[in-house]
């Protein structure tokens, strides 16, 4: 077994000699294991998110001052979420259905989504409703936000 070791360690230097950094050779075969720990990468490149199906609510009587008002304060706590790195999806659906949008939060558990989303003033207002469910997908999610910001040539908060 010993013998064994000793020629699979000196294989191993044979094949990737001490001098190439751990770093080098990650990068040779596409990897980044610096990335995938910050990012908190599974094995997969995949990571466990929350995402949150925003449904109409039972409240929609608002006059259109009101809904204007309402979905200006919504769109700003959305900025708010993402700036601290909680929300990094978030869009409303084309179509007229009672699912009115998506976000994916950044976050850990369900529970803590729901704090986030109680946190919204059409949820408050009873304009919106969050179903809320456990969702695994692309640990690399959260730089979006700062690519997209490059793309960005007014905020939608404007």
């Amino acid at each position: 077994m010993k013998k064994s070791l000793s020629i699979t360690f000196l294989l191993s230097f044979l094949i990737f000699p001490p001098d190439i950094k751990a770093q080098e050779l990650n990068n040779a075969v596409g990897y980044d294991s610096t990335l995938a720990h910050k990012l908190g990468a599974d094995v997969y490149g995949m990571k466990q998110y929350v995402m949150a199906f925003l449904k109409k609510g039972p409240k929609r009587s608002q006059d259109s001052t009101q809904r204007a008002e309402i979905q200006k304060a919504h769109l700003k706590n959305i900025m708010r979420l993402a700036a601290g790195g909680k929300l990094i999806v978030a869009g409303p659906f084309l179509d007229d259905t009672d699912i009115r949008g998506i976000f994916i939060f950044n976050v850990e558990s369900v529970e803590e989504a729901k704090k986030l989303t109680e946190s919204d003033p059409a949820v408050k207002a009873g304009v919106l409703i969050m179903e809320l469910h456990p969702w695994y997908g692309p640990a690399i999610l959260p730089e979006i936000i700062k690519l997209n910001e490059k793309l960005e040539k007014k905020k939608i908060t404007d």
